[in-house]
C-alpha cells in the first residue's frame, strides 16, 4: 500500500462557547470569569512591585475600585462614541454594557483619569504609581483577550496558517460567510503583551538593582510605546475594528481609531522619554551641590 505524501490537515481552533456553566438564571461566562482573574492576579503583581519601590500595598488595594471603575466607563463611553450611530435614537442602550461594546483605549483613558483622581485625593505622587499598575496591566490584558476567544470575537481576516481559528458562521461578518478559518489576532494580542510584560519586568529588575537608570514615568512611557507598536499591526488584521467617518470591516474611508490612537501614544511615550532623561541630565550633580566634591 502507497502512503499519501500530502500532508494532514491540522484541525483549526474552535471556541467551546461563552458559557463557563449555567444554573438556572445563574450564568457563568469565561469572559467575566477571565476579567476578574486579571484583576485579582493584576492587584498581586501590581503590590509586589509597589512594595519594592516603597508603595504602600495597601494604598494600590485602594485604588483597585476606583481603577476598575475608570477603565469600565472609559472603555465603555470610548465605545459609544465611535460607534454613536448605532445607539442614536436609542441611548439607553449606551448603558447595556452587558450586551459587549468596550475598547482597551478607552479603558486606558479612564482608569488613567481615574488614578489621577485618586492620587490628588490621597495626595500621592502620580508617576511612581503608574510605574507599578503598567506591568498588571500588561498581565491583565494579556489574560482578557482569551475572553474573545470564548466570545468568538476579535479575529481577523481569514487564514490556513497552522494556528487557524473557526469561527461560527452567526459570527462572521458578511462578507466572509463562505470563509472559515481566520487570524487569531486575540491570540496575537495575547501573547505581545506578555512580551510586554516580560519587557518591563526586566527594565523594573535592572533599576532595582542599579543597572539602569528609570526616572518615575520611564516605564510608564515604555509602557505605552511597546502595547502601541504590537496593536498597530495587530488592528491591520482584524474585521471588526472602530472606525471614524466609515464601516468595518475595512474602514473604508476613514481610520481605524486603534492605529491612530497607537500612533499618538507611541509619538507621546517616545517625547516622555526624551523629556525625563533630558531633565535628568539637566539636574545638578548632588555631590557638587552639596559641596562634597572638590572642583
Amino acid at each position: 500500500m502507497l502512503m499519501s505524501l500530502e500532508a494532514p490537515m491540522l484541525a483549526a481552533f474552535t471556541s467551546p462557547g461563552p458559557l463557563v456553566f449555567q444554573l438556572g438564571p445563574l450564568a457563568v461566562r469565561w469572559y467575566g470569569l477571565l476579567i476578574a482573574t486579571a484583576v485579582l492576579l493584576g492587584l498581586l503583581l501590581a503590590m509586589r512591585l509597589g512594595r519594592r519601590r516603597g508603595i504602600d500595598p495597601n494604598l494600590i488595594a485602594d485604588l483597585l475600585p476606583v481603577l476598575v471603575a475608570g477603565a469600565v466607563i472609559g472603555a465603555r463611553a470610548y465605545y459609544v462614541a465611535l460607534e454613536w450611530r448605532q445607539y442614536q435614537g436609542h441611548w439607553l442602550d449606551a448603558l447595556a454594557i452587558w450586551r459587549g461594546g468596550i475598547a482597551i483605549h478607552g479603558a486606558l483613558i479612564g482608569g488613567s483619569l481615574a488614578t489621577v483622581l485618586f492620587c490628588r485625593w490621597r495626595r500621592q505622587p502620580f508617576w511612581p504609581l503608574l510605574d507599578v499598575l503598567v506591568p498588571a496591566v500588561a498581565l491583565g490584558q494579556a489574560i482578557g483577550r482569551w475572553g474573545n476567544f470564548f466570545n468568538s470575537e476579535a479575529f481577523g481576516l481569514p487564514t490556513e496558517l497552522p494556528w487557524k481559528l473557526s469561527i461560527p458562521i452567526q459570527n462572521r461578518p458578511i462578507e466572509f460567510l463562505n470563509a472559515e478559518t481566520f487570524h487569531p489576532t486575540f491570540l496575537y494580542e495575547s501573547l505581545w503583551n506578555l512580551g510586554v510584560l516580560a519587557l518591563l519586568l526586566a527594565l523594573f529588575r535592572a533599576a532595582s538593582r542599579g543597572r539602569i537608570q528609570l526616572p518615575a514615568g520611564a516605564l510608564s512611557c515604555v509602557y505605552v510605546m511597546a502595547y502601541s507598536s504590537g496593536r498597530l499591526w495587530i488592528e491591520a488584521l482584524r474585521l471588526d475594528p472602530l472606525c471614524l467617518l466609515s464601516d468595518p470591516p475595512f474602514c473604508q474611508g476613514g481610520l481605524r481609531m486603534a492605529q491612530l490612537v497607537s500612533l499618538l501614544l507611541i509619538c507621546g511615550g517616545a517625547l516622555g522619554l526624551w523629556w525625563l532623561y533630558d531633565q535628568r541630565r539637566a539636574l545638578p550633580d548632588p555631590a557638587l551641590a552639596s559641596g562634597d566634591l572638590n572642583p
